[in-house]
């Protein structure tokens, strides 16, 4: 079974930097899009980023658009989010996802179908 791993989260002052990493268990696996998405406390699941196979269309929300840089190293299995100018309101926990094929809608969460456990994130002001 496909299992997505999360790493890199912690604890950073308002506008520091964090690299997250997720990678896949299973070396056959090849995700045509991965997504990040997060989580704070009494919100919903929202959108952070995606990204096609060969990183040829990246997706990101607003909110981290010019702060976070979506990229994936298919040798490795692994993809990445680069986290810049953090702002407290960037607290959350981080999940990675995938799925096998492309999607018209990359920035919803019901169209990945492997989850990671998630990554704690969390920026003191």
């Amino acid at each position: 079974q496909v299992q997505l791993v999360e790493s890199g989260g912690g604890l950073v002052q308002a506008g520091g930097s964090l690299r997250l990493s997720c990678a896949a268990s299973e070396r056959t696996f090849r995700p045509y899009t991965m997504g990040w998405f997060r989580q704070a406390p009494g919100k919903e699941r929202e959108f952070v980023a995606a990204i096609t196979w060969s990183g040829g269309s990246i997706y990101y929300a607003d909110s981290v658009t010019g702060r976070f840089t979506c990229s994936r190293d298919n040798a490795k299995n692994t993809m990445y989010l680069q986290m810049n100018s953090l702002r407290p309101e960037d607290t959350a926990v981080y999940y990675c996802s995938a799925r096998s094929g492309a999607t018209d809608t990359p920035r919803i969460a019901n169209e990945y179908v492997y989850w990671g456990q998630g990554t704690q994130v969390t920026v003191s002001s």
